[in-house]
């Protein structure tokens, strides 16, 4: 086995360089031309919605009651904040979740609650057996159990005709903005320097870019004195930015310094299953947009328990996992028709 595949094994199981190789390649193909149009676009949603002074409290009150409304159970684990949003699970039975707040802008803070209850959601319906079989099968599955509820919930058309109302609830009658200017304004595309900050378009530029270094890093292809020269030609070339300083590039994430090579692939694999795992919910419930808009989450919820949560460690890996419960592998196709129609249709291009 090879030795980037024996590192990428550690994280994501049974999903090896070559394979990664392939789809990233494909996503890449697809998503850079896609960025181009809709940057070129004179059609801008207007990001003012999110932008003003929203007092820390209201938006954690805020952000406590969406996050119990789609299936988090308060009772088992606690919400609280910090300087990074992340989750801890010592049991089923407890699962933490954490998230950070602005005064300025309160998107992020109510995004990452969603996203860590999506984890916690996951860590929630394991099996209680003290047995290993019932842990998170990879840190992909995991991701693509926030970004499902951070994404094909939480930024969608539906939810925010269900969350809106609780915007003005929780901030006042000077948040006058509907529906519509609300999901336009969490959906801007803005290409900058930083992962954690990225859109939902270019992110998965970012998780290529670091994944295409460290591999040729590992193979011998990149010398680490290159890192800085190449990190920034790929964010010119693949997200049309320009980098200064190595602090916006090569050094902004921990991964490599705590030696986690390997790790960063398992973001965008969490990313195109959520959508694949998007695509099949639909399927099976037809009327899953009705529910979102009505707030109703706790049908959608029990098929992610069914389909994923329940099974643990049961599967070898992520395809095995999708193949039986979906009918069919790990596809980047769901990912790209997803990303491809709703910033067509958003940005008119």
């Amino acid at each position: 086995m090879p030795l980037y595949t024996q590192m990428l094994d550690e994280f994501e199981t049974g999903m090896p360089a070559s394979r990664i190789d392939e789809l990233f390649g494909t996503i890449q193909e697809a998503l850079v031309p896609l960025l181009t149009k809709v940057l070129q676009s004179e059609s801008k949603p207007s990001v003012a919605p999110l932008n003003g002074h929203f007092p820390i409290k209201a938006q954690e009150e805020l952000s406590r009651e969406i996050v119990t409304a789609l299936g988090y159970d308060g009772d088992h684990g606690r919400i609280d904040v910090s300087v990074h949003p992340f989750t801890m699970s010592f049991s089923p039975a407890d699962v933490r979740i954490t998230s950070r707040f602005s005064e300025k802008e309160w998107y992020q803070g109510v995004a990452g609650t969603i996203h860590e209850g999506g984890h916690a959601m996951y860590e929630q319906n394991l099996n209680d057996s003290g047995l290993s079989i019932d842990s998170a099968l990879s840190l992909g599955c995991h991701e693509s159990q926030s970004l499902f509820w951070e994404r094909h919930v939480g930024l969608s058309k539906p939810f925010w005709k269900w969350a809106t109302p609780k915007l003005k609830a929780s901030f006042g009658d000077d948040f006058g903005y509907s529906p519509e200017e609300v999901y336009g304004a969490v959906n801007n595309v803005t290409p900058g320097f930083i992962r954690v900050e990225a859109d939902e378009l270019t992110y998965p530029l970012h998780v290529i870019l670091r994944y295409n270094i460290e591999r040729d890093i590992i193979e011998g292809k990149v010398d680490i004195a290159d890192v800085p020269k190449k990190w920034n030609e790929m964010m010119k070339e693949m997200i049309g930015v320009d980098v200064e300083k190595d602090s916006d590039g090569c050094l902004q994430d921990v991964h490599w310094s705590m030696l986690a090579i390997g790790y960063f692939p398992t973001y965008l694999l969490g990313s195109a299953t959520a959508a694949q795992l998007a695509h099949y919910i639909k399927k099976d419930i037809p009327d899953f947009d009705e529910k979102v808009e009505k707030g109703e989450f706790s049908e959608i919820k029990a098929w992610l328990t069914n389909k994923v949560h329940r099974h643990g460690q049961r599967y070898k890996s992520l395809d095995d996992l999708l193949e039986d419960q979906l009918g069919e592998k790990f596809n980047p196709a769901y990912f790209i028709d997803y990303l491809t129609e709703k910033y067509t249709e958003l940005y008119k291009c």
